[in-house]
């Protein structure tokens, strides 16, 4: 009997947890918790965080595009709109070199114009925008990153084969060649390396990039991210804030970006 009535006990203690138990449960969950914030407030926005992903898988796309078409492809970060200033540095393309179209042609299918150091290029999508209130740095995006120095080199929208009025205007440009590396036409001491940085801030959407630029809306180097594009066209995200170069450690609320 006594048995039978120990067994019983022991059995309805084994379905419940001890106050002692509880209390170092809820104590675990709490450090987790406070681990999880301390690990998110080191983190960019939600919004970089998604830019940068969106611009790696474009990049991608470009490289992707080079190496399968065997021609020229590029990403274009649309730096002035003349129609659709709300999407300045933020409208993102890719596209590649012109195609020869005449049938009877000996190069139909191939690159148009393989050796014009400045193609004419063809859309291959609408691309991508980046979230709202993320937009391009031109001011931290250098085209040789190990040495902090150079400036992205744009091209205009008669450049294209065609494109959609909203599409018009002036875009910065990242070219990769027919094997995929990334290349700047005229320069043949290049080597690579070059970034692409974006970052959280404010500016006026009914004007444009040259006479609204984006203005940084806090002090943290945590509001920017992105990647560094390297001569083999892969890309490779930037950890801390200190690897994007020097310029970033300046910054300040209400700083051009």
């Amino acid at each position: 009997m006594n048995s039978t009535f120990s067994a019983i006990q022991v059995r309805r203690r084994s379905q419940g947890f001890t106050l002692v138990e509880m209390l170092v449960v809820i104590a675990i969950m709490s450090i987790l918790m406070t681990a999880g914030a301390i690990g998110l407030s080191g983190m960019g926005g939600k919004g970089v965080t998604s830019g940068v992903a969106t611009a790696e898988s474009l990049f991608d796309e470009a490289r992707s595009t080079a190496i399968s078409k065997n021609m020229r492809a590029c990403v274009l970060v649309a730096k002035e709109l003349t129609n659709n200033p709300a999407e300045d540095l933020r409208r993102i393309i890719v596209a590649y070199e012109e195609v020869d179209n005449v049938a009877t042609s000996s190069t139909f299918g191939q690159a148009k114009n393989p050796t014009n150091a400045n193609p004419k290029w063809e859309l291959s999508s609408r691309g991508a925008v980046l979230p709202d209130q993320t937009f391009y740095s031109s001011v931290l995006s250098k085209k040789d990153q190990a040495n902090g120095s150079g400036t992205i080199r744009t091209v205009q929208s008669t450049d294209f084969v065609s494109a959609k009025t909203a599409l018009t205007g002036e875009y910065y440009i990242y070219q990769f060649n027919s094997q995929g590396i990334l290349i700047d036409p005229g320069n043949a001491n290049f080597q690579g390396g070059s970034s692409f940085i974006i970052g959280t801030g404010a500016r006026n959407m009914s004007k444009t990039s040259t006479e609204q630029p984006p203005l940084v809306t806090a002090t943290s180097k945590r509001d920017f991210g992105g990647f560094v594009v390297w001569r083999n066209g892969r890309t490779s995200v930037f950890r801390s804030p200190d690897q994007m170069g020097s310029d970033i450690n300046t910054l300040k609320a209400g700083d051009k970006f």
